[in-house]
């Protein structure tokens, strides 16, 4: 699986969405740069980015298990944080129940709360601020993807999309993704795999998320007490880019939390 890092010190695991690739987060590295000692690893998923996938990856099980050879491969034992986007949000949690003590602390981006679309709480798709003469300028392939997404559309915001979400849109493999996307819910929800973790976490949602929603991300957190929830106005589904402060606020303070947890003592996170 192929991975750019950055930095040296404690990792954190960094995991975009579906059909995107590392890219999507790098906006972020700025913030995980500046709080700490942090060894960042983005991923490019099975089928996505730089990574290819044979016919063996053809679940969200099949990439869930991609992801923790990884991590046993690449950390061993070593303690790490995750960072995850959308479906990166669901491996993440997956993550969770999988490594159980060894996860310092989870974040999570307008994560995948429920696989099944047609079982999630949205909102109707909302443009809050249209601009018509950006979208003329766009060619019809980029207004598209564009015009899917925005909520507040303006100029500093396209440019945003453009170097994030772009490059990964025009790079998955549309095979791949669509084995897996046919299969795309977890065996088993990773919350049924324990009771609570105990580490720092934070779950970002857009109240104009129509993809994944904001209602099912913030009834998460009941497994999560030490959950920082915050839905924010004016962002959908690219929260972090429609809302880049408040989210490199948001983060700023889950990183102090994860770097001085007393729960580093050795006491368990995870309750089975």
């Amino acid at each position: 699986m192929h991975s750019v890092e950055y930095g040296a010190g404690t990792p954190i695991l960094i995991i975009h969405g579906f059909c995107v690739d590392h890219r999507l987060l790098l906006g972020l590295d700025p913030v995980l740069a500046e709080r700490g000692d942090w060894l960042r690893i983005y991923l490019d998923l099975p089928g996505m980015g730089q990574s290819p996938a044979g016919p063996d990856i053809d679940s969200a099980d099949a990439v869930a298990d991609a992801v923790s050879s990884f991590v046993r491969d690449k950390l061993g034992a070593h303690k790490f944080a995750v960072l995850g986007n959308s479906f990166g949000g669901m491996l993440a949690r997956q993550l969770v129940a999988e490594f159980g003590d060894q996860v310092l602390g989870l974040a999570l981006i307008c994560p995948v709360a429920v696989a099944d679309q047609g079982a999630r709480v949205l909102p109707a798709k909302a443009v809050l601020r249209a601009d018509p003469a950006l979208m003329a300028s766009l060619t019809p392939e980029d207004a598209s993807d564009y015009g899917e997404m925005a909520v507040v559309q303006s100029q500093e915001n396209w440019l945003r999309f453009r170097e994030a979400t772009l490059p990964g849109l025009r790079a998955f493999d549309p095979v791949a993704t669509t084995r897996i996307s046919n299969n795309y819910a977890l065996t088993a929800e990773p919350e049924t795999r324990f009771e609570t973790y105990q580490g720092p976490t934070l779950i970002v949602a857009g109240r104009q998320d129509h993809v994944v929603g904001y209602q099912d991300q913030v009834a998460l957190a009941g497994s999560y007490p030490q959950a920082t929830v915050a839905v924010l106005d004016r962002a959908g589904h690219n929260a972090h880019l429609d809302q880049p402060e408040l989210t490199a606020a948001l983060l700023g303070e889950w990183l102090e939390r994860v770097r001085t947890s007393t729960s580093t003592d050795g006491r368990p996170r995870v309750r089975p």
